[in-house]
């Protein structure tokens, strides 16, 4: 199944900036391995934000939330999920 993902980062204003580089870091090796096992097949950061949209892969919503939850910054994410279905009009075929 394909979802489209949105993602906001709502990193604490005081927040320590250490340990924010730390997380951001992990959280890039995190999101390289979820792309490496197709996980997460694309993705596009917003300009000006701390955020990005995505096309992520699994068989259901629950193996998905796994695969988010397994961020480093996940307690600090802000998530919304949608569930995409083919279309009969879409040019490219599936």
């Amino acid at each position: 199944m394909e979802f489209l993902v949105h993602v906001e980062i709502r990193w604490p204003e005081n927040g320590d900036p250490a340990e924010l580089a730390r997380l951001t870091e992990a959280e890039q090796d995190r999101a390289a391995a979820l792309g490496a096992d197709g996980t997460i097949r694309r993705l596009w950061r917003i300009p000006g934000r701390r955020a990005n949209w995505g096309i992520w892969v699994a068989p259901d919503a629950t193996t998905l939330h796994a695969a988010i939850a397994s961020l480093p910054l996940f307690p600090w994410l802000d998530v919304e999920v949608h569930p995409l279905a083919g279309h009969p009009s879409d040019p490219t075929p599936f």
